[in-house]
């Protein structure tokens, strides 16, 4: 006998199953609730992704470009190959198609073209390729064969700044130089182009591609002026050419602002063919990185630390220099065999007397020498927007007994870099303020023309007063015109400066004999300085071994064409060059216009002639009338046979 169920029963049992449906129906919208709006696009996302395929575009790096806009660093057009293996219907054809076109191994094609992969790049044939290559290879048509814009760097002066600027890879990373430093900054973000392919990886033709364009790299602009670097190029060659050295290295710089102006190495390369040289040509930027005793430029720390303490009077206290000095039973000797004889200590910085120098440095005494040293930025980095910065060494101050602070005082014992010294001198003679040197100017997007950044002079500290600086600039401009450094003398410009000629030390510790690092540092005009230059010849040959000698006339000229070329006038008003009985003054170049050919035996000045033209006039010259030449310089004259119109 069968049981039966209460209505009560049922109807409890009907609520329950319905109340069950309800919330199994209310869990479903839930989920599709859940599904379409809140992870609906991620969903979606991943269906694209797992069925699209990316042809990475890579951006246009930034150009790096000097302050005034010339492109030093540009790009130029080089395609790259992809192949997406499952689209190619035919391997062996297509590889045999490629390695002809890209000069590689069919076998070497082939492996790439076959290889389990959604997408495969060619490396490193298919890498940078040429416009011809790419074109080529666009021609046949290949199925599952893609052709990626992308682009390879291009250094239009070749050797030009070449450690500065650096260098970057097969995939445009930044590997050295500016490139590295500013590697994010100049690289840019990817693009892709993205197609949509089935199980079988066949292209889906009815879904259109996705494009996403790249953002190029921002443009950088330096504090490189192209005009003093190139002057600072062919100065560097003349002397690599003229004195076969180790080394040479060149800096120059806006004593105002710490931005620098020009800079360069010996040896140097071309940063497109950087795998053609030895690391160590590329990888050492000899103005950041090399340490060395500085020789007779530290003197003027020296001298800037005694005015500032005004422990001496250049004018009214004297020295008697008989060649040498004793230091705790230490001989020290003056570069003058049997010395300068009594001086006043304008002329013991004139002459760089070693043993005056001495006595200024034990007027100061060690606490007072080396906290100026220090404050001037030696014994640590300066800070520029370089990789590679060397820091020098300085004694420790336990080590410091009289004898190393009589050698630091002229510049022996210590170890410095070049940018160093540029950066000390430079607060030297700018009336005390040291800054951080800078080339990055400031940043630029290429498509827009903003300035995304830019970089601000960064003064670290004030060394020294306005009128210590005053008189060393005055002590300096006496130098080049009196002292050691007339080479560097330039007529029309106030040039200040010192001579350095450092001893090298070898591997065991002990001085080179007959080899040594020779340098001299020179600032104009010496009452306003806009410029200062530090170059230094490493082990020149087959010369005598003084700063004076050898670097000063390097200084010197690329003081003249550079403040020309930066649009410094010429003036009168400095300190004329006293002249040795072995030297030769300069002559005035006579005004010769409008004079007839026959009149020029009336000018008996010591000058070689030569004429451009016919007739008995004279209508131009070169140099011009009033310019200082050295004696037996040409003078060009131009002829005709009308007189010139008088203005």
């Amino acid at each position: 006998m069968k049981r039966r169920v209460s209505n009560v029963t049922m109807r409890k049992r009907l609520v329950t199953v319905f109340l069950l449906a309800i919330l199994m129906f209310a869990i479903m919208d839930v989920r599709l609730g859940y599904v379409q709006f809140v992870i609906g696009d991620m969903l979606v996302d991943q269906a694209k992704e797992s069925r699209s395929r990316d042809i990475i575009f890579e951006p246009e790096r930034g150009r790096i470009m000097d302050k005034n806009g010339e492109i030093l660093v540009g790009n130029v057009s080089a395609p790259s190959v992809m192949v997406v293996p499952k689209q190619i219907k035919n391997p062996q054809k297509v590889a045999e198609q490629l390695a002809k076109i890209l000069d590689m191994p069919v076998d070497k094609a082939y492996k790439h073209v076959t290889k389990k992969a959604n997408i495969e790049e060619i490396r490193p044939e298919g890498i940078k390729i040429s416009e011809e290559q790419a074109d080529a290879i666009s021609n046949l048509n290949l199925d599952g064969v893609y052709i990626a814009e992308d682009s390879k760097r291009y250094y239009p002066n070749g050797t030009f700044l070449s450690q500065v600027l650096g260098f970057t890879g097969i995939d445009n990373q930044g590997l050295m130089g500016l490139e590295l430093y500013y590697d994010e900054m100049l690289s840019g973000e990817e693009g892709s182009l993205s197609f949509f392919s089935d199980a079988k990886e066949q292209r889906m033709p009815k879904i259109a591609d996705v494009y996403t364009p790249p953002k190029d790299g921002n443009d950088l602009k330096l504090t490189i002026d192209s005009k003093v670097q190139t002057i600072i190029e062919r100065e560097l060659d003349i002397a690599v050419s003229k004195y076969n050295p180790d080394g040479a290295l060149a800096i120059a710089v806006d004593p105002d602002t710490g931005g620098v102006v020009g800079m360069s190495t010996r040896p140097s390369f071309n940063p497109a063919n950087y795998q053609e040289v030895d690391s160590d040509v590329y990888s050492r930027n000899l103005p950041i990185w090399s340490t060395y005793e500085p020789g007779s430029t530290f003197k003027i720390i020296t001298l800037a630390a005694a005015l500032e303490e005004k422990a001496v009077d250049l004018n009214e206290d004297t020295y008697n220099d008989d060649g040498s000095i004793k230091v705790e039973g230490a001989t020290l000797h003056c570069w003058k065999s049997g010395g300068h004889g009594l001086q006043t200590y304008l002329e013991v910085v004139q002459n760089s007397c070693n043993p005056g120098f001495v006595a200024l440095g034990e007027k100061l005494g060690k606490e007072k020498l080396f906290s100026y040293i220090e404050n001037f930025g030696f014994g640590k980095k300066t800070g520029i927007d370089l990789q590679g910065e060397g820091k020098g060494i300085l004694f420790k101050p336990e080590n410091i007994g009289p004898v190393e602070l009589a050698t630091t005082a002229f510049g022996q014992g210590v170890s410095v870099t070049p940018i160093q010294q540029v950066m000390a001198v430079s607060a030297a003679v700018n009336g005390g303020y040291l800054y951080e040197p800078f080339i990055a100017k400031e940043f630029i997007n290429p498509r827009t023309g903003e300035i995304t950044k830019k970089v601000q002079p960064e003064l670290k500290r004030r060394v020294i007063s306005e009128s210590t600086s005053k008189e060393i600039r005055n002590a300096l401009e006496s130098v080049v015109a009196k002292g050691t450094g007339r080479g560097a003398y330039v007529e029309g410009y106030r040039v200040g400066g010192k001579t350095g000629t450092a001893q090298k030390v070898g591997k065991d510790g002990s001085y080179m004999k007959n080899n040594y690092i020779l340098s001299f540092i020179g600032f104009a005009p010496a009452d306003d300085p806009e410029l200062v230059v530090y170059v230094a010849i490493d082990n020149p040959k087959e010369t005598v071994q003084f700063g004076g000698v050898v670097v000063a006339p390097i200084v010197g000229n690329i003081m003249d064409d550079s403040l020309r070329a930066l649009g410094v006038e010429k003036r009168t008003d400095g300190l004329q060059k006293e002249y040795k009985w072995t030297e030769q003054p300069l002559v005035e170049v006579p005004d010769l216009i409008g004079k007839e050919k026959s009149d020029l035996v009336n000018y008996q000045v010591n000058l070689s002639v030569e004429t451009s033209g016919s007739g008995e006039y004279i209508i131009d010259q070169s140099p011009d009338p009033g310019v200082k030449i050295g004696q037996g310089k040409k003078v060009r004259i131009y002829l005709s046979e009308s007189k010139p119109k008088q203005n």
